[in-house]
């Protein structure tokens, strides 16, 4: 049964939470897990859902769109975390209540323009890039906390805090280390802006103890995505 397999992800990974934050004196209500779906049929979001699971991440819009109009009856916080361009930004507002991705101003003015027309209120969160990749995404460092005034200023938007992906062959503590560094650097100047997101199946722990507020989980959710086969 799906079911069974999905709720024995979720006591997986909560411990696992839960572990983590017991190692470094956290509060497991310190920290929201966001089962990332992506790849994964509607069906797996609405056992989810009924599991307890209230925060959903997708990456990519062509997938997410009809997903969340087919679940919009669910009381769920959609969170998109995949790259962003901005032709697709019109779409992903409809549903997104959080953008992770947020990582140069004209996409900051496009989110902003669309929320407003669309009536909305949507949280940002600034990607930071920890290495030389660019096709990663993300702001550099020495740009995020201009890039926060911005959103902070923009209407239809609010200022969640900032997001990273740990970097492929560097040990993800002294990555995630540089990210909460600068995220504190973020509150002194946007007191509210509390969210770190930051962490996935393999990197966790390490998220965790420094001070990830929210953790992206796919794999370990929901195991292996099988692969696409024509």
């Amino acid at each position: 049964m799906r079911t069974d397999e999905i709720a024995a992800g979720l006591a997986e990974v909560d411990a696992r939470i839960a572990a983590a934050c017991h190692a470094v004196g956290r509060d497991r209500g310190e920290v929201t897990l966001i089962a990332v779906t992506k790849t994964r049929p509607a069906s797996d979001v609405r056992i989810l859902s009924d599991l307890g699971v209230r925060d959903v991440g997708e990456n990519r819009d062509q997938e997410a769109a009809p997903k969340a109009l087919e679940l919009a009856g669910l009381p769920l916080t959609w969170h998109f975390v995949g790259q962003l361009q901005t032709n697709k930004v019109r779409s992903v507002v409809a549903y997104a209540d959080v953008i992770h991705s947020v990582d140069r101003l004209r996409l900051v003015e496009a989110i902003s323009k669309e929320a407003v027309r669309q009536g909305r209120r949507v949280g940002c969160l600034l990607q930071v890039a920890l290495d030389d990749d660019p096709a990663r995404g993300g702001a550099r460092p020495g740009e995020v906390l201009e890039l926060a005034d911005e959103v902070a200023l923009a209407d239809g938007l609010w200022l969640g805090g900032v997001m990273a992906v740990a970097p492929l062959g560097e040990d993800p503590a002294k990555a995630f280390a540089r990210l909460r560094d600068l995220a504190l650097r973020l509150q002194e100047q946007h007191p509210r802006a509390t969210m770190i997101s930051a962490g996935m199946s393999d990197d966790l722990v390490e998220a965790v103890a420094y001070g990830a507020t929210h953790v992206r989980i796919g794999t370990a959710l929901l195991g292996r995505r099988k692969p696409f086969v024509r």
